[in-house]
């Protein structure tokens, strides 16, 4: 599965894109994903589950190669490390913030916002009732 594309087509939800089941990361922290051309990290933080840009804003560098501890992200080539609640960079370095994208977990598996921004609070949190009302109203339940 690793960086199989995923259609943009799929999304079955107006802004979101099912991404695969809710195990899909399975023992993994960090897992590289594609999604509608666009390299991405699938990514677990505690019980937390959200994706980030793959490449390091700074040079490059393929993000899945670094480690994911405590709440933020390590570049394998110089050890800055991203905030995964908004994507700012360590102390004494000056480059753009890493770009975040929330993820939902439902019982009908992942799914993602391609919107840029820090992930909703509880990034893993089923769908609203109101979303779950327009489910069963399209026949999707």
């Amino acid at each position: 599965m690793c960086g199989k594309p995923i259609s943009v087509a799929e999304a079955e939800r107006a802004g979101w894109i099912h991404l695969g089941p809710t195990n899909l990361l399975g023992d993994r922290d960090l897992m590289p994903i594609v999604v509608g051309r666009k390299p991405l990290i699938l990514l677990r933080d505690g019980d937390r589950i959200l994706a980030v840009e793959r490449a390091c804003p700074h040079e490059g560098a393929d993000l899945t190669l670094g480690r994911c501890t405590d709440g933020r992200l390590f570049c394998p080539r110089h050890l800055a490390s991203f905030d995964l609640r908004d994507g700012s960079v360590s102390a004494g370095w000056s480059f753009r913030a890493l770009r975040l994208f929330s993820v939902r977990a439902t019982p009908d598996g992942l799914w993602l916002s391609m919107d840029d921004g820090p992930p909703s609070p509880k990034p893993t949190e089923a769908c609203s009732a109101a979303d779950s009302a327009q489910d069963r109203a399209n026949g999707h339940v």
